[in-house]
């Protein structure tokens, strides 16, 4: 227990660092990215111009991340889109011209060439849906997965 309380009091500096991060790629590299939004510190951005990385409300970019837009042949910004409360796992690419809905999952290690509908899981590389209609919760946490936590940990 001392050691979980103790580990407690570092989350405080983890929140200051995480927020000047998303601060410095607002201000430097105009990336839209609401304060309820986490973001790894090693989540990785590659974009032509401002705004052309969107991530929505409640949602979770885990470490490694790729989120790549780019120009197309003809010079346009392909922009890459996130929804809300979705969740985008470790060392997964998110490649030019994507949207990914909300409320959706994707997998760790996943390279994601297509758009993702909403309430949807995908994983794979090229990255295809797993399962349709889905509920998450904040930061694209399955509904049931507190309770399965908690009825776990009792026993």
């Amino acid at each position: 227990m001392a050691l979980l309380k103790s580990l407690n009091k570092l989350r405080s500096i983890r929140l200051a660092v995480t927020g000047l991060r998303k601060r410095w790629l607002w201000l430097r590299h105009g990336i839209t990215i609401p304060p309820s939004t986490s973001i790894s510190l090693s989540a990785r951005f590659v974009q032509p111009c401002p705004d052309s990385i969107v991530i929505g409300e409640d949602s979770l970019i885990a470490f490694k991340t790729l989120l790549m837009a780019d120009r197309d042949a003809e010079g346009a910004v392909r922009k890459v889109r996130i929804g809300n409360r979705c969740f985008v796992g470790g060392g997964s690419m998110i490649l030019p011209g994507v949207t990914i809905g909300d409320e959706c999952i994707v997998a760790a290690g996943a390279v994601v060439t297509v758009d993702v509908p909403d309430r949807s899981i995908v994983g794979g590389n090229p990255a295809r849906v797993l399962r349709s209609n889905i509920e998450v919760g904040r930061f694209g946490r399955l509904k049931g997965a507190d309770e399965r936590t908690r009825r776990e940990w009792r026993n």
